[in-house]
């Protein structure tokens, strides 16, 4: 969900904060479009690691009321129209926003839709992968294994048990709003064999006639996975 800043400064918005409230607003609309398409997994980039560290505190604490108002939302509805994941490092937001976020996981999992939506929040490909592999290793050592024979044994299905998305599907279609051509870090690994789109559009301002023009470019493409 790229371009909300500058979207923002665009409309004449006063702060960018408001911005990030159109920009989450914005994701119902997302959804809905999804359902009526019948696309059953997203996963939404709402900000990674860089953006917490770098934005200005008053807009980054901002973004973490947000994060929590939603989760908040998606927790008390009473029938769960999706069922909610987390990549990246909740934890490494106030405690109060990270609880609100599992909770929201936690009320969601007995969702029947068949409907999966993945938040990457406080979320950097290179730093899952760091993860995975410390991880990995870890849990090899715990059981004893030398790390000869952890390098003898190592495999890519080992690193994907590992990922903060580990048991979901890689993704067919990575959609990238507000002109910018390249994935900023995002799903490293699991991207090997999506297809790309790139939407001039800012994320507050695109439109269902934006996702169905994705669809129709993905559906019209061979995929051959590297071959």
């Amino acid at each position: 969900m790229d371009g909300i800043r500058r979207w923002a400064r665009r409309a004449g918005l006063t702060s960018p904060s408001l911005g990030h409230r159109h920009g989450a607003d914005h994701l119902d609309d997302l959804l809905h479009w999804c359902t009526t398409a019948g696309i059953t997994r997203v996963t939404v980039f709402v900000c990674s690691t860089e953006n917490l560290g770098a934005r200005d505190a008053d807009e980054v604490a901002f973004l973490r009321t947000l994060m929590q108002e939603l989760a908040d939302k998606v927790r008390d509805e009473p029938t769960p129209r999706w069922r909610l994941h987390l990549a990246g490092q909740p934890d490494a937001l106030p405690a109060q926003t990270a609880a609100a976020l599992k909770a929201a996981v936690s009320a969601t999992r007995t969702c029947t839709t068949g409907n999966h939506l993945t938040l990457a929040i406080g979320y950097g490909g290179r730093q899952e992968l760091l993860d995975a592999m410390r991880n990995l290793l870890l849990e090899r050592a715990a059981d004893g294994s030398t790390l000869e024979q952890v390098a003898h044994n190592f495999t890519a299905a080992d690193i994907a048990e590992h990922l903060y998305t580990a048991g979901q599907p890689e993704p067919d279609l990575i959609i990238r709003t507000s002109g910018e051509q390249r994935l900023s870090n995002f799903l490293l690994w699991q991207s090997a064999y999506s297809e790309l789109y790139f939407c001039d559009a800012y994320w507050p301002a695109f439109r269902e006639v934006d996702f169905l023009r994705a669809l129709r470019s993905y559906a019209g493409r061979q995929r051959r996975y590297g071959r």
